[in-house]
């Protein structure tokens, strides 16, 4: 498997404090299943991180893993803030995309902030790279309103939700969301934004297999999620045709009369 976002270099944010925990959580990866791991430390006003840096902490690392006979390969990425994207210029843009593709993985806000967000996403479409939106899951602007995050779908972006929501480690809330996101295809990657190997560890599976019992046969499709689709990120390629989503349970009266319509997607092809 391959996590397109985590927090695996030491000392860079607030993941790992050092080498050691690095590579901890590298063993824990492995443990997991996951072959790839995809360093992206935050970019953003408290962590003004800068791809050379990233990349020198990357090659570090993977020499400790070789040493240390850890059989995990880590590629350098990043988590770019939605204000900092807009000021960084396009080459640096494109050096903190993921693997040696066009895709940038940009933290989806926390809070109801006063932003441009979609004029922000599209520039940065504008400037030839594609968005992902990471755990879009988590934010109250979507939840509040999932068809803003439908449109950018719409419009070519990809989102990326975190495997921990999908077993509630972020509440009942966040959870819900996820799981409507999954019917709805709005998820085109899971990942474990994992920032240590105790309390955040990376894993992948265990969301799936949580997911299974509210969303039937989602558990047979994180092969898809998990290596097919960050295959395509990673190389820059079109994504390969989206699994259907499982059918939706039928819904009780009351919930049909309170629920908003679902949000029309267009699939991926």
């Amino acid at each position: 498997m391959i996590d397109l976002h985590c927090h695996i270099l030491p000392g860079l944010d607030d993941g790992p404090v050092n080498l050691d925990f690095s590579v901890a959580m590298a063993r824990a990866a492995e443990e997991a299943g996951i072959v790839v791991m995809v360093a992206t430390p935050h970019v953003r006003s408290d962590h003004p991180n800068e791809p050379a840096e990233i990349e020198a902490a990357v090659r570090e690392l993977n020499t400790a893993l070789a040493a240390e006979n850890v059989e995990l390969r880590v590629l350098a990425g990043a988590e770019v803030a939605l204000q900092k994207a807009a000021e960084l210029d396009d080459e640096i843009l494109r050096a903190l995309c993921l693997g040696s593709g066009d895709c940038l993985l940009v933290e989806s806000p926390y809070r109801s902030i006063d932003i441009d967000l979609e004029g922000i996403l599209w520039g940065i479409q504008a400037r030839g790279l594609r968005p992902v939106l990471a755990h879009p899951e988590r934010c109250p602007i979507f939840q509040r309103d999932p068809t803003r995050l439908a449109r950018l779908v719409n419009g070519g972006l990809l989102c990326s939700i975190t495997a921990a929501s999908l077993a509630g480690r972020f509440g009942s809330t966040v959870r819900k969301f996820s799981l409507e996101l999954l019917y709805d295809g709005l998820v085109h990657d899971v990942a474990s934004d994992a920032h240590d190997h105790l309390h955040r560890p990376p894993d992948l599976l265990k969301g799936f297999e949580s997911a299974e019992e509210d969303v039937p046969g989602i558990r047979g499709q994180a092969t898809w999620f998990t290596v097919t689709a960050p295959v395509a990120i990673l190389t820059g390629k079109p994504l390969p045709r989206m699994p259907d989503p499982p059918p939706r349970p039928p819904a009780s009266r009351w919930r049909r009369l309170v629920r908003p319509p679902a949000a029309r997607v267009s699939r991926q092809g």
